[in-house]
């Protein structure tokens, strides 16, 4: 037993516990519960990206893709985090366990188990079966995905600054790396769908030209919507860019900008995606203006069949009354019926008048009432029909314009805009069309020839007009591009003297600046309040030429008047006069004392 002693308790080692000696129930009641591992703290809410992949069993690729198709982005944990663990990416226990059950991640399992066949195929050399193979792949769906992010039509319209700007950005890019054709060209589709609704419902209420693009803001079901459209230049790729993460935002966002853009022309009674044919495409020199053409043929179409819907529930209430009238007489059949819609408005037009001649025959008086039953609601639908109309989106295509809509469309209206080929004319004719002008090019597939007499306004971008522009007619003003926007932020029809071609131009002033708030009201929008107010150029350089002589004058050096030094016979003279005073004041001194 070596140096045991027998009846003697084994004593503890040195690294032994203290609380080794108590038991179970004191060690509980002191010490507390021993906490499992990732069941409370910082491991119990947060997850890092590693292990986020092995419990998902994803790459980084398609974990990146998963979290920006479903709105999941890493989190910051609160309180203190361990020394270890600083400098991690965290994201939410919960959104991690939500992306287990998304079944786009399934998708991309099955997709993974698709190409390794495919690979195989390929290693084998069997061109054939990878090729047949190919037509297999599986797809995948974001409309869930959308639906679940924007469980409201208001909320999808609330967030699609991000997305309208990133489509404008592709509809720019060039078609080289991994930027495919197809891509750019459903980016440049779904540009111009969305500028045909904003130009038809007039809903740009903002514009500004900056260096990095022309920024617009849209007012759509009382929803403010801000993007950015870049210039017309050669675009150039950055290699510091990851060009894979932007097409998965693009993915997510075509889908949104689908189910946005099929919404609003549902509204307007416009079937969506429009049907732009090649005709379209080729007789139009872009793509804004092929889609206009396709919305404005839709309108009409849908306008044709309110028609013909209104004529065949005519016959149709005419043939239900011959039906009625053959079973209670029997015997009138020679009676006169209502053929057409315009018959029986004409009646009814005739009777309210009173140009026609009364019958004394009763069965004639009859019929007039039952032509008038006929004739009434329909005369009232259409009438309904007229009054929208008049107020209706692009000339009837179903949606009416509100007040402040109404006031935009009337800034422009009954003039005519001639783009000549140097000014880049998209986002040009957009604000034009917006506010109720219309717009010709320089081009074979233009509405509206440079010869034109009714053209109002010649938009140039040039320092002086070419010998060729005297041979147009004179009744036109020639400007720079940026009186449009002017005129369409201020709400007026600003005068041409300061934009004429070769004149230097006013400030471009940003029509998001509050001049209250900053504290300071710049010079030219002072002077556009003063012609708001209804005064004149002349008034308004007169005024200015007052001011600037007042300042002039104020600036000037005061000279101060010379004094002359006085001589010796002026020191004589005013010691003579002060004598004088003395003996006076004596005086009147001796009469007071007597």
């Amino acid at each position: 037993m070596g140096n045991r002693v027998k009846g003697r308790v084994k004593r503890k080692g040195v690294k032994a516990a203290k609380s080794s000696d108590m038991g179970s129930k004191r060690k509980l009641s002191r010490m507390g519960k021993l906490q499992k591992k990732d069941h409370s703290g910082l491991d119990a809410t947060f997850i890092g990206r590693s292990k986020c992949l092995k419990k998902l069993q994803v790459s980084l690729k398609d974990f990146r893709r998963l979290c920006i198709l479903k709105g999941v982005y890493p989190r910051e944990p609160r309180g203190r985090t361990p020394g270890d663990k600083k400098g991690q990416v965290y994201y939410h226990i919960k959104d991690i366990r939500a992306i287990a059950h998304e079944p786009i991640l399934h998708k991309f399992r099955e997709f993974k188990t698709f190409m390794k066949k495919v690979r195989r195929a390929a290693g084998r050399n069997e061109k054939d079966e990878a090729a047949r193979m190919d037509s297999l792949a599986p797809t995948y769906t974001l409309h869930h995905v959308v639906r679940e992010r924007y469980p409201r039509f208001a909320d999808a319209l609330s967030d699609i600054d991000d997305a309208l700007s990133l489509v404008y950005l592709f509809a720019a890019l060039p078609s080289q790396g991994r930027i495919k054709t197809a891509i750019t060209n459903k980016a440049k589709s779904l540009s111009a769908a969305w500028g045909a609704y904003c130009a038809t419902s007039s809903a740009i209420t903002k514009s500004f030209v900056s260096v990095k693009g022309v920024y617009f803001e849209a007012v759509i079901k009382s929803s403010t919507t801000r993007w950015v459209v870049p210039h017309a230049f050669t675009q150039n790729m950055p290699r510091d860019v990851d060009f894979r993460v932007m097409l998965t935002y693009f993915e997510f966002y075509e889908t949104l900008m689908g189910f946005v853009l099929f919404k609003l022309y549902s509204d307007i009674g416009i079937r969506y995606p429009l049907s732009v044919t090649s005709v379209d495409k080729s007789s139009a020199s872009s793509i804004l203006a092929a889609n206009l053409h396709a919305l404005s043929r839709e309108a009409r179409a849908s306008r044709a069949a309110v028609s013909k819907v209104v004529s065949e529930a005519a016959q149709t209430t005419n043939s239900d009354q011959m039906d009625v009238e053959k079973k209670s007489t029997g015997n009138k059949s020679n009676k006169k019926l209502i053929k057409t819609v315009d018959v029986a408005l004409e009646k009814i037009a005739g009777d309210d008048s009173g140009d026609e001649d009364e019958d004394d025959n009763g069965g004639d008086d009859s019929d007039a009432e039952k032509d008038a039953q006929v004739g009434a609601p329909l005369k009232a639908a259409l009438e309904v029909l007229a009054e929208e109309e008049e107020a209706a989106i692009g000339g009837g295509t179903g949606a009416v314009l509100d007040d402040e809509a109404t006031k935009r469309r009337r800034l422009f209206s009954g003039l005519t805009f001639f783009v000549s080929r140097e000014v880049p004319r998209g986002y040009l004719e957009l604000v034009c069309l917006t506010y109720g002008g219309k717009v010709g090019w320089d081009g074979d597939d233009s509405p509206i020839s440079v010869k034109d007499p009714s053209i109002t306004h010649h938009i140039v971008d040039r320092p002086k007009l070419p010998s060729s522009f005297e041979t147009l007619p004179k009744s036109r003003e020639y400007i720079q591009p940026q009186w449009i926007l002017d005129c369409a932020n201020f709400r007026l029809i600003l005068p041409c003297q300061k934009y004429l071609v070769g004149a230097d131009l006013p400030p471009h002033l940003s029509p998001w600046v509050d001049d209250e708030e900053e504290g300071y009201t710049p010079a030219y929008a002072e002077e556009i309040e003063r012609l708001r107010n209804g005064e004149t150029n002349d008034m308004i350089e007169s005024k200015s030429d007052d001011e600037e002589s007042e300042a002039e004058s104020s600036d000037e050096e005061y000279v101060e008047p010379k004094v002359q030094a006085p001589s010796d016979d002026d020191d004589h003279d005013i010691e003579s006069e002060s004598d004088d005073d003395v003996e006076e004041d004596k005086e009147k001194a001796e009469k007071r004392a007597q």
